[in-house]
């Protein structure tokens, strides 16, 4: 059965749509049929991150709107015949989503894909609610700042109060993902911690992504990291699409840079 899975974050910055890249990627790599959904409208970059900028013919709202069918939306990625990806609207506004109009289009989505992971707009206006409604899960995206955290606080608590779910008294199941963390910062005190994050936020960890230059230069070259087999964080991204499909990996021991460098050195002998 086809699960959406929002990933999201309570402020902008945060590195929320290379997370749904590096995901989406390492779900294609593992054989799933995985399908990204940009609903940044207006401001997208997703499409930039896969590499797709160029492909881009019709977008979501198009969709949304029929002016095109699915099928003609749907960018198939270069590398991985089973992963795709659906743009979000350049010109549009993200006021122009319709919330059943959205239900029909993961409906259809769901016919074709295994997991259907959407690009959430950063805060918590409209486009945010309409990625988060209809989830399955939220994966959210956070770094180790005391104002990240406390956007993502109420991130939750909105998740909690007005997803589909939680209208028919379920819960989303919701993960937390630290990125960008400095492991000498940490021990230094200038940065929160992992545990003092979790503490907080009072959800499931699923990733802990250190800050990585490669993630930069994955960016530019519309390769993401994932692909990188000598990248720290692209390892880091594995294991979180391996706890997605329920297995059990251990975290990246990253204390220190020189722990960083050990671990690192452990994973690819």
């Amino acid at each position: 059965m086809a699960e959406v899975i929002t990933i999201t974050s309570g402020k902008g910055g945060v590195g929320k749509s290379t997370a749904t890249a590096n995901i989406a990627v390492g779900l294609g790599l593992v054989g799933q049929k995985v399908v990204a959904v940009d609903f940044d409208i207006g401001l997208r970059n997703l499409d930039m991150i896969l590499g797709l900028e160029n492909r881009i013919v019709y977008d979501v709202v198009d969709v949304m709107e029929g002016k095109c069918v699915l099928s003609q939306a749907l960018i198939q990625d270069k590398q991985i015949p089973n992963l795709s990806f659906l743009p979000a609207s350049q010109s549009k506004d993200k006021t122009i989503l319709d919330k059943n109009k959205v239900k029909t289009l993961i409906e259809e989505l769901k016919k074709e894909f295994d997991y259907i992971l959407l690009d959430s707009p950063a805060g918590i206006e409209g486009g945010f609610e309409h990625t988060i409604f209809w989830a399955d899960r939220a994966l959210i995206v956070v770094t180790p700042e005391v104002s990240s955290v406390r956007d993502s606080d109420r991130v939750i608590g909105i998740i909690d109060a007005k997803s589909d779910r939680a209208v028919q008294g379920k819960k989303v199941q919701k993960h937390l993902i630290i990125n960008r963390i400095k492991p000498e910062l940490v021990e230094s005190g200038s940065m929160l911690s992992s545990d003092d994050v979790l503490k907080i936020l009072a959800i499931p960890l699923i990733g802990l992504i250190p800050e990585d230059e490669k993630v930069v230069s994955a960016t530019n070259c519309g390769m993401p990291v994932v692909y990188d087999k000598n990248s720290i964080s692209g390892e880091c991204y594995k294991r979180i699409v391996a706890r997605i499909l329920g297995d059990e990996v251990p975290f990246v021991d990253f204390k220190s840079q020189g722990g960083i460098l050990k671990s690192f050195k452990r994973l690819f002998r």
